[in-house]
């Protein structure tokens, strides 16, 4: 069993059960995902479009893509044949372009609405106001294409666990009061590879990790 078979197996024992893990592979080369795919696993997630679009091209195609970086509405087209879950999705033009996509393409495409909770200014997202407001307007609910199905968000990066805990139980409160009026919204994910275990103890039940899995990238190796 090579290193990335068995950091998957060791993360995924210790998952509870209900959890999604979704794989992050952004940089990594196919060969590492091959390794991942062949011991079963088979979600996968992505921050950037085209080198999601490129290796989706050639890697097998039961493989689930996630996109889990910022999304520019310019090239939600790349994706919309195959991609499975769009997370972190910020704004009404962006779901407007998703359901345009999707419904050229005669899909219905699941999506997450990113909260923001972290205090870094570069965190992107909604506030529970702006959620409510959305999933309740006439103009999301004519968008058939699309489908809100969670949200997620991004604690910020510290070493401190107290203010991460906060961080992920002010979106759990979110997420469990958003749920309230719409029942389809059943997905949390938050979560990474250094705090993933502090959000599945705060409700989440999907995590996003990569190093953890697949090593960490060369750029960070070498600093």
């Amino acid at each position: 069993m090579g290193i990335i078979s068995e950091n998957l197996k060791n993360i995924k024992d210790n998952l509870p059960q209900g959890v999604t893990l979704v794989a992050v592979s952004k940089t990594k080369p196919n060969e590492d995902i091959i390794e991942a795919y062949e011991a079963g696993h088979r979600v996968f997630g992505e921050n950037k479009i085209q080198e999601m679009v490129g290796k989706q091209e050639v890697l097998p195609k039961d493989i689930d893509w996630h996109m889990i970086g910022h999304v520019q509405t310019n090239k939600v087209k790349y994706m919309a044949s195959f991609v499975k879950l769009i997370h972190g999705v910020e704004s009404l033009k962006l779901l407007k372009e998703i359901n345009k996509r999707a419904k050229q393409n005669d899909r219905v495409i699941d999506c997450l609405l990113q909260v923001h909770i972290a205090e870094e200014e570069t965190k992107f997202g909604f506030n529970h106001a702006e959620i409510t407001e959305i999933l309740s307007s006439e103009t999301y609910k004519a968008y058939e294409n699309v489908r809100v199905i969670g949200l997620m968000g991004m604690a910020t990066n510290t070493a401190d666990k107290d203010k991460i805990t906060s961080e992920f139980e002010s979106l759990k409160l979110i997420f469990d009061k958003v749920k309230e009026s719409n029942p389809q919204i059943t997905t949390l994910s938050m979560g990474m590879s250094g705090d993933y275990n502090i959000a599945i103890d705060n409700g989440s039940n999907m995590v996003r990790i990569g190093s953890s899995i697949f090593g960490l990238r060369a750029c960070a190796i070498s600093q």
